[in-house]
This record gives C-alpha cells, structure tokens and sequence, in this order.
C-alpha cells in the first residue's frame, strides 16, 4: 500500500492515487465488509440505508434550505436551520469543513435573529465542543433551555471537564425527561467514567433495544460504544461482533472501522505467527482511506497513526516514519481549528525523540487547562514520565483513576510509573487491577493502544 501524503492544494490526492492502486483488492474488501456475518443479539431490526442516502438526504437539505435564503436573504430562522444541516452532515461524514460552514452559518443566523434563535446556539454549543473548546460551550448552554438537546451536551461537557458528580446528576436528569437512545447512551458514558461498567453494559443495551428507523447513525454509534467498552474488557468477539454490526448498519462507518482495526492489530501481535489478522488491519486501513478521500476529516490522524504503527511492527520503518510525519502534520493543521493537542502529544510520545517529547509535555499542561477528563489526565502522565518527572507523572495518574474509571490501559501504566519510583506493592496492585479489568490483557494490548476511537469521542 502506498502511503497517502497531505498536499496544502489537494489534501486527498495522494490518497485517491493510493486507493485508485489497489482498486480492485480495495472493491473486493468494501464488498466483505458491507456483508458482515452479524450476530443477531446486535442486529438491526430497520431497513438498512442505502450506501450514501443519508449523505445525498443531507445535500437535498441543505440545498432546500440555501433556496429558501434566496428567497428570503434576510431570514435568521432559515439561516439556523441550513447550519443545523450542516452539522448533521459534519457528524455523518467527519469532515472538517462541515462544522465551520455550520459554525460560520449558525453565527449569521444570530446575527440577523439574537433572541428566539436557540437552534443556531444549539449549533454553536455543539461546533465548539468538536473544537474543544469548553469553556465557550458552557458559555452558550447557559444561554439555552434545560431541554434534551442542551441537557445531553452539558453531560458529554461535563465529562470532559472531569465533573463525573455533575453528568451523572445531569444524565439522570435527561434519561427521565426522554429515555431515547442518544440519552440512555450517553448515561451509559458517564458510568464508564464513573466505573461502573455491569450498569454501562446495561444502559448501552437498553440504548440499542430503544433504537428507532431513520437513525441509523445514533444505532451505528451505540453499537460502537458497546464494542468499545467490551473491548476495553478484553471480551474481543463481543467488540467484533459490535463493531461488524455497526458496519453492517453503515459501511463508511470510521469510528467502528478504525476500532475492528484496532482490535485487529492486537490479535496480531498477541499471536504474531498469525497473518490474517494483520492483513485485515492493513484492509481496514485501506478501507478507510478509499472510502475518505473527498476531504480531510477529523480520523485521519487516527487512521495515518494505526497505519504508521502496523508498518513499524513489521519492520518498514521508513515507510512508518513518512506515514507517522503526514499525521503529525494533519494534527498540527487542526491545532488551529479543532484543538487536537492531546492526539499530537500522543503521536509525538509515541516516537520517542527527545524534543517531541518536550513539546508533547508542552502541548499538555496547556490542553490540562481545557479537559480533565481521565484520557487527558493519562496523557499528562505519560508525558512527566517520559521526561523523567516521576512524581508529577503519578500525581497526573492518581488523578486519572479518581473518578473510578476502569481502564486496563491507564491502570498499566499506572504500573509502570509505581515500578520506576520504586513502589513494589502499588505495582502489584495495579498490575492486578489490569488483569481484573481485562484478563487478556498482554503485550499485543499494549501494540494497540491508542489506535481506537475512544468512547468520548464517538459521537
């Protein structure tokens, strides 16, 4: 496969060539994927869309509501609604341009309607969460109605500030005024935080049963929410068995793609004699990049990384390290509009140089600022400790687990600063933590960190 490079003019190009190269295998997977062997427990029980109809529904609306401008230039209600639109179609696709056109709209809207227009705060709040920018949506949801819509954002807000206390007491709030599947799931996110995973499971599964036609999207996303978290557990066919049912229900779908990936890489080195699995991982990748070729969006820094990792376990380092440099490069692009310094804190670590390091520690205490959620508490720690701030690197780690979280990941690495400073009996402990949570964890889980879409960011 080769690599796909960013060009400032033609972001895609290169990806288009790659994937016009291995047309034919890439067609072929397309076809094994779109066609998953689902388990019925996770089956869709609607009507499947057609590749590409929420997509092309989408357009159809959002070209309505640009005549309806034009008909009327002045209207604010109409301009609300285009960015509601607008967003949407972010959320189905991923792709960048589309929050900042539903952004730029949604501020016209309230330009020409500054009262009775929460639609277009709506938009706002929900633009500026994608850009992690925190603060600017508490601002906005205090300016909206305890409604669903401002109720289930001041949840996933809420989560990434670190206020576990206070999304539970909202979560509990919004499941009682509308128990629909967006609302029990995002309940199902604030007990994972909070770690109580038998009750997640549970409000997941309650999630999917309360699935309705004509939101195929919210039934992918929950679907890949459950297979995340049985995942973490190390139940990989529950995970497997998930994520291909979320494909089944969307092809395109890159968080359930990026997440079977992942899972794949871990087989694989848990079993390396075994090649199926790291071929799957490279289709996957592949899968990904053909189906995403139009315009940047916000997993490709995920997908270039997964990719980058696979080529460095088999050995092509320089192909890893060109692939490795195109994701820094994405990253640094969206620092200025989406705020992912924590991904490039991650990807810079990842390889080990003594200056991204000190960037990556850099980058950190400044997005600490902004989230405190257990994720971004691990990265801080992962930075100290590369940098041989051990105390300030267990400080940053008991932080992450105070919520109750129950994550295999962060408890070994918990672990593995407990046996630098020397602390036996705490190393014990969250060596055993680790197994508690998932008794299959080993080596080939420690090659797939951080090559998922998280539960955070799912949705």
């Amino acid at each position: 496969m080769q690599i796909p490079v960013f060009k400032k003019s033609s972001p895609h190009q290169a990806i288009a060539i790659c994937a016009l190269a291995t047309i034919g295998v890439s067609i072929a997977i397309y076809h094994v994927f779109s066609a998953p062997r689902i388990n019925p427990a996770w089956q869709y029980r609607f009507q499947r869309p057609e590749v590409g109809k929420i997509t092309k529904n989408l357009q159809q609306e959002i070209a309505f509501h640009k005549r309806q401008i034009q008909q009327q230039p002045t209207a604010g209600l109409e301009r609300a609604s285009l960015a509601q639109a607008y967003l949407k179609m972010a959320r189905a696709t991923g792709e960048s341009s589309w929050y900042l056109l539903a952004q730029a709209t949604a501020q016209e809207s309230l330009d020409r309607l500054s009262i009775e227009n929460n639609s277009a705060i709506v938009v706002l709040a929900r633009v500026s969460a994608a850009k992690h920018d925190f603060a600017q949506t508490l601002t906005l949801l205090k300016k909206l109605p305890p409604q669903a819509e401002s109720l289930s954002l001041l949840t996933t807000t809420q989560l990434a500030l670190g206020k576990t206390i206070e999304a539970r007491q909202t979560a509990d709030v919004l499941v009682k005024r509308m128990p629909t599947l967006n609302n029990i799931a995002i309940k199902g996110l604030v007990e994972v935080a909070q770690g109580q995973d038998r009750e997640a499971i549970r409000d997941l599964k309650a999630a999917i049963a309360a699935e309705e036609p004509e939101d195929a999207g919210s039934s992918a996303w929950v679907r890949t929410l459950l297979g995340r978290l049985y995942y973490k557990r190390g139940q990989l066919q529950q995970a497997e068995d998930l994520y291909k049912s979320a494909l089944d229900i969307l092809p395109k779908y890159s968080p359930a793609l990026l997440n079977l990936a992942e899972l794949s890489v871990r087989r694989w080195q848990s079993n390396p004699t075994q090649t199926a699995d790291r071929q799957q991982a490279i289709e996957l990748y592949d899968r990904f990049f053909l189906t995403n070729q139009k315009a940047p969006t916000i997993y490709d820094h995920i997908a270039l990384r997964g990719l980058a990792r696979v080529q460095r376990l088999q050995g092509d380092t320089a192909k890893a390290n060109q692939t490795w440099n195109q994701a820094v490069a994405r990253l640094r692009t969206d620092l200025t509009g989406f705020g992912h310094r924590r991904e490039l804190a991650q990807l810079l670590m990842e390889w080990g140089q003594p200056q991204d390091c000190a960037e990556a520690l850099t980058l950190m205490q400044t997005e600490i600022k902004i989230r405190q959620d257990p994720e971004t508490w691990d990265t801080l720690a992962a930075a100290y400790f590369q940098m041989g701030q051990l105390d300030r690197a267990q400080e940053a780690m008991e932080t992450a687990l105070k919520s109750g979280i129950r994550d295999p990941g962060l408890a070994d690495r918990a672990a593995v600063i407990a046996a630098a400073r020397g602390q036996s009996a705490q190393t014990t402990q969250y060596r055993e933590l680790v197994k508690e949570i998932d008794p299959l964890f080993d080596d080939g889980a420690r090659q797939a960190l951080g090559l998922g879409v998280g539960l955070s960011g799912l949705n």
